[in-house]
């Protein structure tokens, strides 16, 4: 996935003279094809994010359109400041590419691990927040990113993610996706997670239990409208909702989700669950299926979740 965007970058920046790169401490063959190309637009700095920010800021001050790529966690953490009062403040159109969302980086323990970049990006006026199930998804994607208005964050997962999204769905950036509907389980989903999301989705059918799809790849600005029409039916909607999402439970797309359950009033209440990384800090090293799997962000988790609300 994260090769697959830097490329449709240096495609983009072909194509449109405003895109410039800006990469934070990546490795040195990072684009070499794009730095040999397009040297002027093509800019490295050191670790040193905060700068990093400023400058691309600057860059859009002067009608360039700015795609920054570092690790997630020092794109969100270090430099909030600089994200808040550079670019959402003044609606810079600048693409911040966070490497690692969730946790990829799980074999370096929770220094590394995103757990919390969407709610910190989500709690900041103007900024725009997409997760992409797969590589061909984010192709679909990247081309709708040049002319977005404002900053945007694009959650990168780990790579060689297997692909589950459908390309005869059309992919609009800022709006959910309807990959099914159903009338006992809603499953409402982002990035990866689409994937656990369709098996249990087809596991739960196999014992009568008919479940909704939705993908939720833009996950701010949240798509209210499409959200609602599909947890509500003229029959009272459906009986449970679930969200599931590779990030803490607070602040993510679980609490967008609840927000509206809550505001909305609906002639039968559905329950609901948030699926997600608990209130802590991973404690535990491995593999990112393996701490997904600790806590919870897997099919099997997915399907007993919902017999547990219908029961």
């Amino acid at each position: 996935m994260r090769g697959r965007c830097l490329n449709m970058v240096h495609k983009l920046a072909k194509a449109d003279e405003r895109i410039v790169f800006l990469g934070s401490d990546l490795g040195f063959g990072t684009l070499k094809q794009f730095r040999e190309e397009l040297p002027e637009r093509f800019i490295m700095e050191g670790i040193n994010e905060a700068h990093a920010i400023g400058m691309a800021a600057g860059l859009a001050f002067d009608g360039r359109i700015v795609y920054v790529n570092t690790i997630a966690t020092f794109l969100t953490r270090r430099s909030f400041e600089q994200v808040a009062l550079d670019l959402c403040l003044h609606k810079a159109n600048v693409r911040l590419i966070g490497n690692g969302g969730g946790m990829v980086y799980a074999p370096l323990g929770s220094t590394h691990l995103a757990i919390e970049d969407i709610a910190i990006m989500r709690a900041l006026p103007n900024m725009a927040i997409v997760a992409v199930a797969d590589a061909e998804e984010m192709e679909r994607l990247m081309p709708q990113t040049v002319d977005w208005q404002g900053p945007l964050y694009i959650r990168l997962a780990k790579g060689y993610d297997p692909i589950v999204s459908d390309p005869a769905i059309p992919f609009v950036l800022g709006k959910g996706m309807e990959i099914s509907r159903g009338k006992d389980v809603l499953i409402v989903a982002t990035g990866v997670t689409l994937g656990p999301a369709k098996e249990a989705a087809k596991l739960l059918a196999e014992t009568g239990v008919s479940c909704g799809i939705l993908h939720m790849h833009t996950i701010k600005p949240f798509d209210t409208e499409l959200f609602l029409d599909m947890a509500q039916s003229p029959d009272g909607g459906v009986k449970a909702v679930i969200s599931v999402e590779e990030h803490t439970i607070l602040g993510g797309l679980g609490s967008a989700v609840a927000e509206i359950l809550a505001e909305t009033p609906f002639a039968r209440q559905p329950r609901f669950k948030r699926l997600g990384i608990p209130d802590v800090f991973p404690d535990k090293y491995g593999t990112q299926n393996q701490l997904m799997a600790r806590y919870g962000i897997d099919t099997k988790t997915i399907v007993s979740t919902a017999q547990a609300l219908l029961a």
